[in-house]
C-alpha cells in the first residue's frame, strides 16, 4: 500500500492546493483565540485585533479572531466530501481584559461556526490536559467567593459534514480492512479520555517553540482510525510541528498539511526517519493490547466466536474478523512532500517485536 502525504507552505484561508470534495477528514488544531500567544498571529492576519487588544474590548477581540478562522471552515466545507468527518481540538481561554476576568468559550464558538455552515454536530470528546503546575490559582487562591477554577480540559469537537454518513460499497475491503478491535472502540469511543496527557514541546528554537502547540500523536491517530478507512486523505489545515502528518502516515492514510511558517517542515524533515520504527511500536502495542484482552477474557472463561481472517487470534465480533494492520516499511521525499511504502503486517513478524515487548508506546519525538 502506497500513501501520499503533502506539505503546503502558506495560508490556509485559500486552500488552493486542495480540490473541492478531495478529503474524508479533517484533524486539526488551531491556533487558540484569546491565548495569548496567539495574539501576534491573529494580528498579523487582521490588524483590527491587535487595536481591540489594546483598547481592552475582549469580546470585540475574541469575535474577530473567529472570524479569521471561519474562513478556514468555509475552506473546509469546500474540500471535504460529503458525509466526510471534521475534529477539531480547542480549548477555551480564560483572560482579564480592562480590569475583567472571564472566560472565552472557543469551542461554543466553533459550534455555531460550522452549524452556520450546515454541518451536524456529533458528539464530542474531552480530554484531560493538567496545567504545568499543581499550584495554579487563580483569584483570590484559598478565600471564596472570588476564586476560579482551572480549566484542565481541552475539546475535540466532531462535525458531520451534511446529514447523511459517508456511503461504501457493499463489502469494501479498505472499510473492513481498517476495522479497530471491539476493546479499542469501547475506549476511544467514549466521551471523556483520561489516558492522554498533553505534549511537552521539545524544540529549541525560542520563537518557534513559542508558535507551536502540538497535541499527543494519540489525539489524532485515534480520530483517523476512528473517522476514516485505508486510502482516505486526512487535512490539517493548521499543521504546526505535523502530528497529523505523522499520524496518518502510521495509520495508512493519505494526508494533507497547510502551515504558514515553512520553518516547522523543515523541522519535520528531521523526524521522518522515525516514523517507521514508531509504526512498528504504535502497531505492536495494538496488537500485544488485544493478545492481553484475550488472554484475561480466556482466563475468566469466556469464549470468542470469532477468529480473525489475518492473524492467529480471536475477536470479539464478525466486524473485527478482516482486520489488517500495515507499518511503514519506507519513506521518500518528493517535490510536494513524502510518499510512503506500507507493508502488511503479520502477527509472527520479528519487525514487531520492539512494540510487543514494551507494551508501550512512548511519544513520537518533538511532536
Amino acid at each position: 500500500m502506497e500513501t501520499a502525504h503533502s506539505v503546503v507552505a502558506g495560508d490556509s484561508r485559500a486552500l488552493t492546493e486542495v480540490e473541492d470534495d478531495s478529503v474524508e477528514l479533517v484533524v486539526t488544531s488551531p491556533p487558540y483565540p484569546m491565548i495569548e500567544m496567539w495574539d501576534g498571529l491573529f494580528s498579523s492576519l487582521n490588524p483590527e485585533i491587535g487595536d481591540t487588544l489594546e483598547n481592552g474590548e475582549g469580546q470585540a477581540a475574541f469575535t474577530r479572531m473567529h472570524e479569521e478562522l471561519e474562513t478556514v471552515w468555509n475552506e473546509v466545507s469546500r474540500v471535504l466530501v460529503d458525509g466526510g468527518i471534521v475534529c477539531v481540538n480547542v480549548g477555551d481561554a480564560t483572560r482579564k481584559v480592562d480590569d475583567s476576568f472571564r472566560v472565552f468559550q472557543n469551542h461554543s464558538r466553533i459550534i455555531t461556526d460550522f452549524e452556520d455552515l450546515g454541518f451536524e454536530p456529533l458528539p464530542e470528546i474531552l480530554w484531560r490536559k493538567p496545567a504545568n503546575s499543581g499550584a495554579t490559582f487563580l483569584g483570590s487562591g484559598m478565600l471564596p467567593p472570588n476564586a476560579y477554577v482551572t480549566l484542565e480540559h481541552e475539546y475535540i469537537l466532531v462535525f458531520r459534514n451534511g446529514k447523511r454518513s459517508r456511503r461504501f460499497e457493499p463489502g469494501s475491503e479498505r472499510r473492513y480492512s481498517s476495522a479497530y478491535f471491539w476493546e479499542e472502540r469501547n475506549q476511544w469511543f467514549s466521551d471523556v479520555w483520561t489516558d492522554i496527557r498533553g505534549e511537552q514541546q521539545a524544540l529549541d528554537e525560542g520563537e518557534l517553540r513559542e508558535r507551536s502547540a502540538a497535541y499527543p500523536f494519540e489525539i489524532p491517530y485515534r480520530l483517523i482510525n476512528m473517522y476514516s478507512v485505508y486510502g482516505d486523505t486526512v487535512l490539517d489545515p493548521f499543521w504546526g510541528t505535523g502530528t497529523t502528518s505523522v499520524a496518518a502516515m502510521v495509520a495508512g492514510r493519505n494526508s494533507i498539511g497547510y502551515e504558514l511558517n515553512d520553518e516547522f517542515a523543515h523541522l519535520f524533515q528531521e523526524r521522518v526517519e522515525d516514523v517507521p520504527r514508531y509504526s512498528r511500536e504504535v502497531i505492536g502495542r495494538r496488537l500485544n493490547d488485544h493478545e492481553e484482552f484475550v488472554e484475561k477474557r480466556a482466563s475468566s472463561g469466556n469464549e470468542f466466536e470469532y477468529e480473525a481472517d489475518n492473524y492467529e487470534f480471536p475477536v470479539m465480533t464478525k466486524q473485527e474478523q478482516p482486520v489488517r494492520f500495515y507499518t511503514v516499511s519506507e519513506i521518500q521525499e518528493t517535490t510536494a512532500g513524502y510518499e510512503v511504502s506500507h507493508r502488511p503486517v503479520d502477527r509472527t513478524d520479528e519487525r514487531m517485536a520492539e512494540g510487543k515487548r514494551s507494551g508501550d508506546v512512548a511519544s513520537f519525538p518533538d511532536s
